[in-house]
C-alpha cells in the first residue's frame, strides 16, 4: 500500500531544505538542490517509517493541498 505525502521544497541561498506535511515527529531533508532534498527527505521519511512504523502518520485527514501565503506583521 502507498500513501501519497505533500513535501514542501523551501529555497534558500545556501541550498534547499525540504520537509514533509501528516507525519508525527520531525523529518527534514536537505540539498544543493530541489531534487537533492527531495530525494533526502524522502530517504527520511522511509527511515521515520521503517522506525516507528504506520503510527508516525498522522491520524488527521491527509493534507489535500498546501499553500504558501504571506502576512506582514510588526518587528
Amino acid at each position: 500500500m502507498e500513501r501519497q505525502i505533500k513535501i514542501i521544497v523551501e529555497k534558500h541561498s545556501d541550498g534547499y531544505v525540504a520537509y514533509p506535511l501528516g507525519l508525527r515527529g520531525v523529518v527534514v531533508g536537505e540539498g544543493d538542490s530541489y531534487e537533492g532534498a527531495l530525494a533526502d527527505v524522502r530517504s527520511a521519511i522511509l527511515f521515520h517509517l521503517e522506525t516507528f512504523g504506520a503510527d508516525a502518520l498522522s491520524d488527521e485527514t491527509p493534507v489535500l493541498e498546501a499553500f504558501v501565503a504571506e502576512a506582514a506583521v510588526p518587528v
